[in-house]
This record gives C-alpha cells, structure tokens and sequence, in this order.
C-alpha cells in the first residue's frame, strides 16, 4: 500500500507543482478574477437582455432546446470558453516558456514534453470550471435558467468527450510554435469556425445548406449538440448516442495526430537546434 501511495504521489507531484506555480502567478494580478467575474456578468446580463427582445416569439429553430434563446446562449457562450482555452493553452506554455528561455532546461529533464504540457493545463483547467460554475450560477439564480437535473456520470462522460478533441487540436498548435516560433494559425482558426459554424450563439440548424457539411466536421458543433440536450432537456446517455460516438472518434484521431506532431516537432526542433530561438 505504501509502494502505491508513493508512486501515486509521485505521478501527482509535477501537475501540482504545475497548478501552485500558476496560482501564484494568477494571485499576484488579484484584479483579473473581479475583472473576469464582471465580465462573465455582463456578457450573461447583455444577452439575457437581448433574449427578451425574442420572448414570447415561436421560434422553431429554438424549439429542440425548449425554446428559450438565453437558455441555449449561456451553454454555448460557456463551454466555449472551456473548449477553446484548452486550444490555446498547450501553445500558450511552449512559447512562454521559449521568450523566458526555460524550453530547453524544461525538455533535458527526466520529465516528458506532454508531462510538461497537460501539467501547465492544471490551471487553466481549474480556473475555466470556475468560471463556467459562475455562468451557470448567475444563469440559474439571477436570471432564472431551469436546467434539467441530470445524472453527473452523463455530464461528466459529455463533457470529457467534447473536450479531448480540444486537447489534440491545443497540441497541433502547440507542434507549429515549437517548429515555426510565430503565433499558430490552428488557435485562430478553431476560435472562428466554431465561433461562426459551432452553434455556439445560434441553432447550427440556421447555417445555410452548403455551411452545414462543414459544421459538422468541428467537435464543437456536437459537443455543445450533447451538452445542451443533456443540460436543457434532460437527455440519457441513449439519447446522445450519436453524438458521443462522433466526439469519441475526434477524441481518439485528434489526440493521436496531435501528440504524434509534438514528438515529431519535437525531433525537428532538436535537429535545427532552434529550441532556443523565438
């Protein structure tokens, strides 16, 4: 038992040294959580305000989500905080950790580089449930959000299969700043597309025919699919079938093709003796 627990903790002990580094860093600007925390609340105020304007209106395209407008945005708006910060993260550590000159020092050490990147999410992944629990809190107490009372096994299998293809996705940008140096193109491009085409602020059912092929090539477009339905309707595993098989398919090629292209720019990086430029 003592042989496991100490193994235990020492697979435990680099994300935590990862997790308090972090919060201390994020403590020392103690302006940014008020700052946040209005933020959330007034991006949750506009569109509720923006949702009377549409009450009492049959809009059938609302319709497969209870018909509410602000129920269907307040989903949309916070897990998409979740899943694009998880793009941006792994990216986020590689060229911070160039500028600052401690890349190299970081990857001579016995530590792996997807130890190195999914321990500097710790924070990230901490600070984003706090947030969206903050959208959800003032969605449901101040503006009266009903959300339908659900099993958490079905939230949480929703929500971890939604986010990997994130995960892999975060490391192909994370490949193209170890290699090139410069801002990857992939954060940027996700952020757009599923912004416009992943039904995070309007029924994917809008898009014009020619639009919805693509839409339904991006995760995002049936993970917030599951997670409304789940969330807003009450939905079972059975119901969402369809879209957690399509979310467990780009989980498993986006985070093989994404850890395969960090070894890959890893090897390249160290054949150009670039690790030290940016």
């Amino acid at each position: 038992m003592s042989k496991r627990r100490n193994i235990f903790s020492q697979v435990l002990a680099k994300p935590v040294a990862f997790l308090v580094r972090d919060f201390k860093l994020a403590t020392s600007y103690r302006l940014q959580f008020f700052l946040q925390g209005a933020g959330i609340f007034l991006t949750t105020l506009m569109f509720s305000l923006f949702s009377n304007l549409l009450s009492g209106q049959n809009i059938s395209f609302l319709q497969p989500y209870g018909g509410d407008f602000f129920s269907f945005v307040i989903v949309g708006i916070a897990f998409s905080d979740y899943l694009v910060s998880s793009t941006n993260t792994f990216a986020g550590e590689i060229r911070a950790a160039q500028v600052v000159g401690t890349l190299e020092s970081l990857l001579v050490t016995p530590t792996s580089i997807m130890t190195i990147l999914f321990s500097s999410y710790m924070y990230t992944l901490l600070a984003t449930s706090l947030r969206i629990v903050w959208y959800f809190i003032l969605g449901a107490w101040v503006f009266g959000v009903h959300f339908q009372a659900v099993g958490p096994g079905t939230v949480l299998l929703t929500f971890l299969l939604s986010l990997l293809p994130f995960y892999g996705l975060g490391l192909l940008s994370a490949t193209f700043i170890l290699v090139f140096k410069q801002g990857s193109p992939i954060s940027g491009l996700i952020a757009v597309s599923s912004g416009l085409l992943g039904g995070v602020l309007y029924p994917v059912a809008v898009l014009p025919g020619w639009l919805k092929p693509i839409s339904a090539l991006l995760p995002i477009t049936h993970g917030l699919e599951a997670m409304r339905q789940v969330l807003l309707n009450g939905a079972s595993l059975a119901d969402i079938r369809t879209q957690l098989l399509i979310l467990l398919v780009f989980s498993v090629v986006l985070l093989t093709i994404g850890i395969g292209s960090i070894y890959f720019g890893l090897r390249v990086a160290r054949k150009e003796g670039s690790l030290l430029h940016y």
